[in-house]
């Protein structure tokens, strides 16, 4: 029985002596890093004088420590050396804070990501590289967009439609409407029908949609922003961005069904030439003949609906990633804002024109697009060329199935009377 006891006690002493060490040894660990495998940097040899100055300091905590940088204490710029660190010495305590690290992002080095390219195209880059687009200066590409943008697409963009609304401004109050010179005949002709007139109208309302839309997501903060406040500004410019994407699709649609209807009748004619000498009788002087689109239509048509409205239809569609095989990074949306912008702007400009033509500047064009009739007057006048070949039977003076028996629009003659 007493060897029994003292068997016990003799377990009992070793465990205890065990679990003593383990706590000693785990005791020594912290006490010294570089025991427990922590990476330490070599001490600098130090001066016997300053040894027991050394010896009675508190040790400062070193390696980099796996923590929120907001929750580390002290922060390593508490250190009144700072500023006079070494890339090496500020890589031990902030590391990837050092310029060798910032030049390689600023350059546009490309860094490792999982994330796919096809998803996240440029996961790595976190700062785009140095570029000059034209108007810029020689700076990442994300502030040479925005210096484009600021000091080039919007000053110069307002500038443009403002001096076009005031010269057409100028030019009604000067000269007026375009008027006829002579007496309606009563007898009208067909010069466009139902299908035009739809083809032409939506092509109308999408384009005015994405114009209006447009100005106000890139002028709005000028005029809109400080009448209605920020909060309602903000609402009004997102919803306008949606119907902005929305319509953009039928723009498209509708101006393919516009070059495939007016292509024909808008096709370049000698006699352009000579409209365009005379600035189309606009000045003084009598109107040059013409077919059933002048010279003036024509350039609206070719440079405004189709160059023009072709750039700014496909740069759309890239800025909504609607074209396939294209990556979509952020340089390649910016040059397509750049010349969306652009073209946009010189459009608008363009169709004012064609606008203030067809409502305010000439009597009876207007009518003409709402009804699809014109008086033979009208179209002697404005468009000699053919009415001549509808007096001479070449083109029928009603060209769609007429609504009903009463139809005002009859065929002309060869002497312009109504048969």
């Amino acid at each position: 029985m007493s060897v029994t006891i003292r068997t016990r006690r003799a377990f009992h002493a070793l465990l205890a002596t065990a679990l003593l060490g383990c706590a000693a040894v785990a005791l020594a660990q912290d006490a010294n890093p570089a025991a427990s495998g922590a990476v330490a940097a070599s001490p600098a040899p130090a001066s016997p004088a300053s040894a027991s100055t050394a010896a009675a300091a508190p040790k400062a905590e070193g390696g980099i420590r796996s923590q929120n940088i907001f929750e580390v204490k002290p922060e390593a710029s508490a250190d009144p050396n700072y500023l006079n660190q070494t890339n090496g010495e500020r890589n031990k305590v902030q590391p990837g804070n050092n310029a060798p690290m910032w030049r390689q992002v600023s350059g546009g080095i490309t860094g490792y990501s999982s994330l796919p390219v096809s998803e996240a195209p440029e996961a790595g880059n976190l700062i785009q590289r140095f570029v000059q687009y034209p108007g810029s200066r020689f700076t990442n590409a994300g502030e040479a967009w925005r210096q484009v943008r600021n000091s080039w697409i919007i000053p110069y963009g307002a500038a443009l439609l403002f001096v076009t609304l005031l010269a057409l401004a100028i030019f009604h109050f000067t000269r007026g409407p375009i008027r006829l010179h002579g007496a309606e005949t009563g007898r009208k002709i067909e010069r466009f029908t139902p299908f035009e007139r739809a083809t032409h109208w939506s092509n109308a309302l999408a384009f005015v949609t994405l114009a209006l839309s447009g100005i106000v997501m890139a002028f709005g903060k000028f005029f809109l922003l400080p009448v209605l406040g920020s909060a309602l500004f903000g609402w009004l410019a997102y919803m306008l961005k949606t119907v902005h994407n929305f319509v953009g699709p039928l723009f498209v649609v509708t101006t393919l069904f516009m070059i495939f209807t007016f292509i024909r009748s808008n096709w370049p004619r000698a006699e352009d030439l000579s409209w365009l000498r005379h600035g189309g009788g606009l000045f003084g002087g009598k109107e040059p003949a013409s077919h059933r689109f002048n010279a003036g239509e024509k350039a609206v048509f070719w440079g405004g609906v189709l160059l023009l409205g072709s750039i700014v239809i496909g740069s759309g569609l890239f800025l909504d990633k609607l074209l396939p095989g294209f990556v979509y990074t952020r340089g390649e949306m910016q040059i397509a804002h750049m010349v969306h912008a652009v073209a946009t702007l010189l459009m608008m400009a363009m169709i004012l024109g064609h606008i203030y033509i067809g409502t305010l500047g000439m009597t009876g064009a207007y009518k003409a697009m709402r009804e699809g009739y014109v008086d033979e007057t009208w179209a002697r006048e404005h468009h000699r060329l053919w009415y001549d070949d509808i007096e001479a039977g070449k083109i029928p003076a009603q060209r769609s199935a007429p609504p009903d028996a009463s139809d005002p629009a009859r065929p002309v003659t060869a002497q312009g009377t109504s048969a």
